[in-house]
């Protein structure tokens, strides 16, 4: 099963529903520059003390508006004051919930693994613009997301979403995003490790958080997440 058809038959098990809110996201990405980011599994990354006392996996979705709202609120406290003292280890997986999410997740994911955080922050930072420019788009520009190769697929949703201006500001040129968009190896993988936390691990919606490997029920806010970490310190 090819990565689209896979991401049609999961996306109903996520909060796909959600209605899309207007979020004033101001976070600094300044902060995120201090995190060593290390993958020890492909679309899987890691900041922070390998010894910390509590290591917390956060699965994420670039189209879910509460991801972006967490990332809002908790994006650097959570990297300042719990991951860069050494007392917490994060972990960052991706839950994709559509084709507009993957093709945003393979670009967070594009390059050298240190780029990823601020990648990832850029993502979160700016969703309510690229995904309006996504939600305003003609019928004829839908049509090009269902045909042709999956890659001009992923090519089209990345130039109506404006990634690839995004990522020039971020140092890529035209060439590299093009490069990333067209690994269907990272698409096929992000999709089946969607299925697998879907299955194995036991996520039904974004965002989703782990202390130690255990699912968290009933925490998808800072406040909530807050207050599981400060529980455990």
């Amino acid at each position: 099963m090819n990565a689209m058809r896979r991401l049609k038959a999961i996306v109903t098990m996520l909060c796909a529903g959600l209605a899309l809110s207007s979020i004033g996201l101001t976070a600094p990405l300044a902060a995120k520059s201090v995190m060593t980011v290390t993958q020890p599994e492909p679309g899987v990354h890691v900041m922070g003390n390998p010894g910390a006392k509590v290591k917390l996996t956060e699965y994420v979705s670039y189209t879910c508006p509460h991801c972006a709202h967490f990332e809002e609120e908790a994006g650097d406290p959570l990297r300042l004051f719990y991951v860069a003292s050494g007392k917490t280890e994060l972990e960052v997986r991706h839950l994709v919930r559509d084709s507009f999410d993957l093709v945003a997740a393979m670009l967070a994911n594009c390059g050298p693994i240190a780029r990823f955080d601020r990648n990832h922050a850029m993502f979160m930072k700016e969703q309510t613009v690229w995904l309006g420019k996504l939600m305003k788009t003609t019928p004829a520009q839908k049509n090009r997301y269902g045909a042709g190769t999956q890659v001009a697929r992923r090519m089209a949703i990345a130039k109506d979403a404006g990634f690839y201006p995004m990522m020039q500001r971020r140092g890529y040129d035209v060439t590299t995003v093009d490069r990333c968009l067209a690994d269907d190896k990272m698409a096929e993988m992000l999709a089946n490790k969607t299925a697998s936390y879907i299955r194995d691990k036991g996520v039904a919606s974004t965002p989703a958080f782990a202390i130690d490997g255990v699912l968290l029920a009933g925490t998808n806010s800072w406040d909530s997440l807050k207050f599981q970490l400060d529980l455990r310190l």
